[in-house]
């Protein structure tokens, strides 16, 4: 489910709203929210946004992804145009905390101490002998913000002995992966133990453009940067880190059986999403985003089923998902990198029926939502609308196009797409010609900004 063109920070995996949905309202009592983002995500991350939050969030694009440390950065710069003591909660946009009101508590002890200039993580209490997880040995307390130590080391993932060795010894915690911290003291240790970061991040933002509601940094610049974690490049490195231990119903949400965990479970143990059946099945984890899936006489195994993939694994094995995806990769399958629906900054289109010389979409345009100005060299496109109104630039002609009436654009012809209603327009499209890839596009005019 989570690929490069949909990642799962945009599911809603638990809940009824996407997980970066659930990390905005999270934090919506301190919140005057920074996303730092893949600029190919900026359309569904900011219609997320305005879906749960009241106030606009400032959107900053990393134009090559560069791992944790360059977008904190990145962040913390904003931040400090206004007020360099700014205090920041950093947040990973995939993370499931039950213990809302304990959270509280510890943000508020977090909040002091990052005041007094110390960077801070949440060491989560462990349940289990994770191997998944990397871990923080707690050392001394602060002297001056109770329940907060010193970190005296971070641990990587470790083997199952050694897992069992920081279970028992009480004092050592999940690394949670989110911090606390000022912007000037941030970027101060940046400039101490990470300076080809901030130089790199500094130019880019120093040569930032604003595109409609996003901020796009530089993307000579930002290439420059390492790619390298907060982890690695300032956390196990600095004198400032303190860590407070709590115990907050945190999963980062990093496998399929890690979600089992966390979900809500029937009678049997099973967790069920979607059109689902189940029969003599027991700690089962079966989702559907569309056909009706049964299962019957199994223990143990998720089933996850897309209009493109189905997967099957016992919940033991749940981490070898990464090896098929890696397979995918290798064999350049289209499902390792998107589904067959395909969001778009006025709508989403989907493919329904594709061959050699001719393929179907259904493609939905919200009110308001126009496609830019094109033209294709090897196909041509036949448009049937099914439900709403459609406004059609062919070449210089404009024609509105009704429910159970279509309209057909040659090869090489200039055309435009528009929704000029008030409930969204829904078309067929099918396209017939030598090449149908979606690179074969001529963008002459566009209302969103892209290439």
């Amino acid at each position: 489910m989570s690929r490069a063109s949909f990642p799962k920070q945009l599911w809603p995996l638990i809940s009824h709203r996407s997980m970066l949905q659930e990390t905005l309202l999270r934090g919506q009592r301190y919140l005057a929210p920074i996303i730092v983002c893949n600029e190919e995500h900026r359309f569904l991350i900011a219609e997320q946004v305005r879906e749960v939050l009241s106030e606009k969030a400032q959107i900053v694009l990393e134009p090559v992804g560069r791992n944790s440390a360059p977008a904190i950065t990145a962040a913390a710069l904003l931040a400090a145009q206004t007020n360099p003591q700014a205090i920041l909660w950093m947040m990973p946009a995939d993370a499931e905390i039950t213990e809302q009101q304990v959270l509280m508590q510890v943000m508020d002890k977090a909040i002091k101490a990052a005041a007094l200039g110390r960077i801070v993580t949440f060491g989560m209490t462990p349940t289990r002998p994770e191997t998944g997880y990397g871990y923080i040995e707690q050392g001394e307390p602060l002297s001056d913000v109770e329940g907060a130590y010193v970190i005296r080391s971070f641990r990587e993932k470790p083997d199952e002995k050694t897992a069992e060795f920081f279970l028992n010894e009480g004092n050592y915690f999940w690394n949670s992966g989110m911090f606390v911290f000022r912007a000037d003291v941030l970027l101060s240790e940046m400039q101490a133990h990470a300076p080809a970061v901030l130089a790199a991040v500094q130019k880019a933002f120093e040569h930032r453009k604003d595109d409609l509601d996003f901020i796009r940094l530089q993307r000579e610049a930002f290439e420059q940067a390492p790619d390298i974690s907060i982890d690695y490049a300032i956390a196990e490195k600095t004198k400032l880190s303190a860590v407070i231990p709590a115990n907050l119903g945190w999963s980062d949400v990093g496998s399929w059986d890690a979600l089992w965990e966390i979900s809500p479970k029937d009678d049997h143990h099973n967790v069920l999403v979607g059109d689902v059946l189940v029969e003599d099945a027991q700690g089962c984890y079966v989702r559907s985003e569309g056909a009706l899936t049964a299962v019957s006489g199994l223990e143990d195994v998720i089933v996850v089923v897309t209009p493109d993939a189905v997967l099957v694994t016992h919940k033991s094995q749940a981490q070898n998902v990464k090896k098929i995806v890696d397979r995918l990769k290798k064999e350049e399958r289209a499902e390792a990198s998107s589904h067959r629906k395909c969001h778009r900054p006025w709508g989403f289109y989907e493919g329904l029926i594709c061959n050699d010389r001719f393929q179907v979409k259904r493609i939905v345009v919200d009110p308001g939502g126009k496609l830019s100005l094109q033209k294709h060299f090897h196909r041509s496109e036949h448009w049937v609308v099914v439900g709403g109104v459609a406004l059609v630039t062919r070449d210089d002609e404009e024609l509105l196009v009704r429910e159970n009436e279509s309209v057909y654009l040659p090869q090489g012809c200039k055309h435009r797409l528009e929704n000029p209603g008030k409930i969204p327009l829904t078309l067929i499209e099918v396209q017939s010609g030598a090449y149908l890839g979606e690179d074969d596009i001529i963008r002459l005019e566009d209302s969103y900004n892209r290439n």
